[in-house]
């Protein structure tokens, strides 16, 4: 991957590379841009931070600075080390080994490069498949201009790369052979894969990509766990105070994972016993301002519990789990949020993908957020 130059801006280095999606935007059957040339390794780390950030000589934030990265910078992910002297404004004080250096891990979003064959036409009797992204990143170009969501919009104006990432979970209804590299390639349709009636919270935006970043999810994956469970023994405790989620059946904890809650404010999570009433594989979240807000696709494995838009559900835009930061949903690593999907009741299978049911209090995992010290 070519570094930006120090004296680029961060937005000047992505509008040249956005460059080249001008007129795809209009023709999307001519994405002829290949999947990017990621680092040689098994485990990789994306700075997902939106700006820059500092390869270290040491995992300590006052050594020296090697050199500064911007957004999306991929590297190899070596190990994990503990800071050489504990920053204690922080809670995560763990560093990332890179081949040149060490970068704090809650900058690095952990990915793998593990790109597919793709399928070169739709199964028969099929009208999509939902599909997970397996690379670091994969650039997108829009078939129906204008773009209709407001972070999309932004991203053009602004003439930036406009991407999916590395576990965002997506439908694809059409595929078709580029007419730049004979390559497939996937439509995204967000709105698609729903019961009559369900929308995905898309406003309509048809999007055209590179189908070997994306792996079909199978039955296996969104099987049901413990189904044999009693509903009324399966309980998720959120305690907003150590960032932690638990899940017990009875008085036994069957699971436990770091997440990050919603930050202090009018964004913090709600307190209180609830009942999760909606689950969707996949989900376009928005609100608020393109400034002061969030607009963001394929948000995967999402477990809603208290009105229209705080859930449980996978995160792809940081790695600070053990801290508050979001706008009042459960953040959760992907492998945590597709566990807890999978073992919450009722249980939704890739056929249904989006179900929201009337009768929630009675059959529907409990959910109880609360402020604890143990």
């Amino acid at each position: 991957m070519q570094l930006p130059k120090p004296n680029l801006s961060r937005r000047d280095f992505l509008k040249l590379a956005g460059l080249g999606l001008g007129a795809l935007a209009f023709n999307p059957m001519r994405l002829g841009q290949p999947l990017a040339d990621f680092p040689s390794s098994e485990r990789l780390g994306r700075n997902c931070t939106g700006g820059r950030v500092d390869i270290k000589t040491q995992p300590d934030v006052s050594s020296a600075t090697v050199r500064t990265v911007y957004e999306d910078t991929v590297f190899p992910w070596l190990r994990e080390v503990n800071a050489l002297n504990p920053d204690f404004n922080r809670i995560n004080q763990r560093w990332v080994e890179t081949p040149e250096g060490y970068v704090y891990s809650s900058y690095l979003q952990p990915v793998r490069y593990q790109p597919n064959i793709p399928l070169a036409a739709m199964p028969e009797g099929k009208a999509g498949f939902w599909a997970e992204v397996t690379v670091p990143y994969v650039d997108y170009v829009l078939e129906n201009p204008p773009a209709r969501s407001a972070g999309l919009r932004n991203q053009i104006s602004a003439g930036l790369p406009t991407r999916f990432y590395y576990s965002q979970v997506l439908w694809v209804d059409q595929i078709r052979i580029s007419e730049a590299t004979g390559n497939p390639l996937y439509r995204i349709n967000e709105n698609g894969g729903r019961p009559q009636g369900v929308t995905g919270g898309s406003p309509g935006d048809i999007l055209w990509t590179d189908g070997a970043a994306f792996r079909p999810l199978t039955a296996d994956e969104v099987t049901p766990i413990s189904p044999d469970v009693d509903p009324a023994e399966k309980k998720v405790l959120v305690n907003v105070t150590n960032q932690t989620l638990s899940c017990f059946e009875g008085e036994k904890e069957v699971y436990f994972c770091r997440v990050s809650t919603g930050a202090l404010g009018p964004s913090a999570t709600p307190l209180g016993e609830m009942k999760v009433w909606r689950k969707a594989l996949s989900i376009h979240m928005a609100a608020g301002t393109v400034s002061a807000g969030y607009d963001t696709p394929g948000v995967a494995w999402t477990a809603l519990f208290v009105g229209e838009g705080v859930a449980i559900h996978s995160t792809f835009w940081h790695n600070q789990f053990g801290e508050r930061r979001s706008h009042g949903c459960v953040n959760c690593r992907p492998e945590d949020a597709q566990w807890i999907f999978r073992w919450t009741t009722p249980p939704v299978l890739l056929e249904t993908s989006d179900v929201t049911w009337n009768d929630w209090r009675s059959g529907s995992t409990t959910v109880v957020v609360e402020e604890r010290y143990f």
